[in-house]
């Protein structure tokens, strides 16, 4: 299954709960690992979910989500 995707480039957006719990942190850096192992070009790319929010409040804008993904305006992408 993974040999079709060697020599391939992978995008993984890594934030939110992975970042803060230990044990998905490590599960994380282990398959990226295996991925790496295997071939699998990996680009990691922060989620900043929590930062985002923070600017959001400075400004007073209400962070809006909708099925767990941010909805992003015109007004939170100036942000």
């Amino acid at each position: 299954y993974l040999k079709r995707f060697r020599g391939k480039t992978i995008v993984i957006k890594y934030g939110g709960a992975a970042m803060k719990d230990e044990s998905l942190k490590a599960s994380v850096v282990a398959d990226v690992l295996l991925l790496a192992t295997v071939g699998i070009n990996i680009v990691m790319v922060h989620g900043g979910g929590p930062e985002i929010n923070k600017w959001l409040e400075r400004v007073g804008i209400e962070p809006n989500f909708l099925n767990g993904l941010r909805v992003t305006d015109d007004d939170t992408m100036d942000v």
